[in-house]
């Protein structure tokens, strides 16, 4: 689990919250109406501007992003040396027992076809279309959690209009005029939370974590295209060292 975005996410709600509880009840803050309009609302203009798969697709892609746990650079580079070493003295073949204790789909794809004996250059082709339609996948997510940060806040004064609609046509009966604003203020409130603790940070969480991903991927394909020229493990150490802050560079 990202440890940053649950942090946030309890921070952000829980300080909201106590604002609330500190400035009187909170059951004034729970509007059902409000919740229809603002919620509802963005689950469905959400499904108008995209596909139903796309939207159920991103549910995985997020889960994939934020709760899965990226290993570093450093990391990488240290499991290459070894595979780099290991398929130099006892030749590429040794490194199918490795395959079976990979996790990772993707290296684990990659140091495949390299044990299969495929061109370098072929696998550099198929290795740089997986990473290329990892970050549609990505961009997709992304976009789709922008998109419900604008739409929320949109219907958060759709709600305003239509409460100052009812508040206005009842301004003869005053017992009518609290419930209507009530629905005016709070739409506004659910949309603007949702959209700058929620959707929006959301989205730039996935944004920033399909570049380390990205990262890692170019790093994984850069080790296997070099071990599967046979390269010398000194060169391939020295070509993954370049996708690692200088402070963090393995040092064999």
């Amino acid at each position: 689990m990202d440890l940053a975005t649950l942090i946030g996410i309890v921070v952000a709600f829980g300080l909201v919250i106590s604002a609330i509880v500190m400035g009187g009840s909170p059951a004034i803050f729970i509007n059902i109406p409000s919740v229809l309009i603002v919620f509802g609302g963005t689950i469905g203009a959400t499904l108008i501007n995209y596909p139903l798969k796309n939207v159920i697709g991103v549910i995985g892609v997020m889960k994939n992003t934020l709760l899965y746990k990226l290993p570093t650079p450093t990391e990488l580079t240290e499991k290459f040396l070894d595979y780099a070493q290991k398929a130099r003295k006892e030749g590429i073949l040794s490194l199918e027992p490795v395959i079976r204790e990979v996790d990772d789909p993707y290296l684990k794809k990659g140091l495949q076809l390299t044990v299969d004996g495929m061109e370098p250059e072929a696998i550099r082709e198929i290795l740089e279309t997986e990473i290329n339609y990892l970050e549609e996948r990505h961009e997709l997510g992304a976009e789709l959690l922008s998109a419900m940060g604008s739409y929320a806040p949109a219907l958060g004064m759709i709600g305003t209009v239509i409460g100052l609609i009812q508040m206005l046509q009842t301004m003869n009966d005053p017992s009518s005029i609290g419930p209507a604003m009530a629905v005016a203020l709070i739409t506004t409130l659910y949309g603007a939370v949702l959209a700058n603790l929620l959707f929006n940070p959301l989205a730039g969480k996935l944004r920033t974590r399909h570049k380390e991903e990205i990262l890692l991927k170019e790093l994984m394909l850069e080790g296997i295209i070099s071990i599967s020229k046979g390269e010398n493990p000194r060169i391939i150490e020295e070509k993954l060292n370049s996708f690692i802050p200088p402070k963090e560079r393995t040092k064999e």
